[in-house]
């Protein structure tokens, strides 16, 4: 997967948007609207997160969110992609950013939320538990987790992700089979959100997106977890 992402780490935000494009709305819209939306969950539950992992990172877009919008003292963002964590580091200076090699931090039990986004389809099958229990052991006791995942319900997700041309091999998690894998890895399941129901064209719309939650409808769903 590293030699993958290493070949469009100069282009990878280009990409990323040419797929989007069609929703009317840029990766960093995205980005902005999942950590409102995690944030909005964890106040319903009083969690108060200092310190995040970004698993996964990319090139960094969701750490100035997460940094901004829950106001938490750190994001360390790691990655199999050397390439795409220079990109990361270049684009993202600020000192409470830090982006490493997956392969350079030893889980600690020091972080109390974990984020992916878009992820774990691009991790074969066999080698997701393996995934999942990294960030089981790099979460605080009763530490969080936001696992978001694209859904294989809507047909716009796989239209933008035959766009894109680093997804279009990747392998969707069926959100059933996501919760399974989660419970497996010893987190508690707290909820399941289906967001990113209506494009650019239909904005108007969107206030009614909360009340739509439960339905498999949006271009992603959230699986906000908790360490057991």
């Amino acid at each position: 997967m590293s030699a993958q992402f290493d070949a469009y780490a100069r282009n990878y935000d280009a990409a990323l948007n040419q797929g989007l494009s069609i929703s009317g709305e840029s990766k960093d819209y995205f980005a902005r609207e999942r950590v409102r939306w995690i944030a909005a969950r964890l106040r319903k539950v009083g969690a108060q997160p200092t310190r995040v992992l970004d698993y996964g990172c990319g090139t960094g877009s969701a750490g100035p969110e997460l940094l901004r919008q829950l106001n938490v003292h750190s994001v360390t963002g790691v990655d199999a992609s050397p390439e795409i964590l220079a990109a990361a580091r270049q684009a993202h200076p600020d000192p409470r950013l830090g982006f490493s090699l997956l392969t350079d931090i030893e889980p600690s039990a020091c972080f109390d939320l974990a984020f992916c986004n878009g992820v774990f389809h691009h991790i074969e099958p066999p080698e997701r538990p393996d995934a999942l229990a990294y960030i089981h052991r790099s979460l605080t006791p009763g530490g969080y987790f936001a696992f978001w995942e694209n859904n294989p319900w809507n047909p716009g997700t796989r239209l933008v992700m035959r766009r894109i041309p680093f997804d279009r091999d990747a392998k969707l998690l069926w959100p059933s089979h996501a919760r399974h894998l989660l419970r497996r890895a010893g987190f508690r399941v707290l909820r399941t959100d289906f967001v990113f129901v209506f494009p650019r064209v239909l904005a108007a719309l969107r206030p009614l997106e909360a009340q739509l939650a439960t339905i498999p409808a949006g271009a992603q769903y959230l699986v906000l977890s908790q360490k057991g």
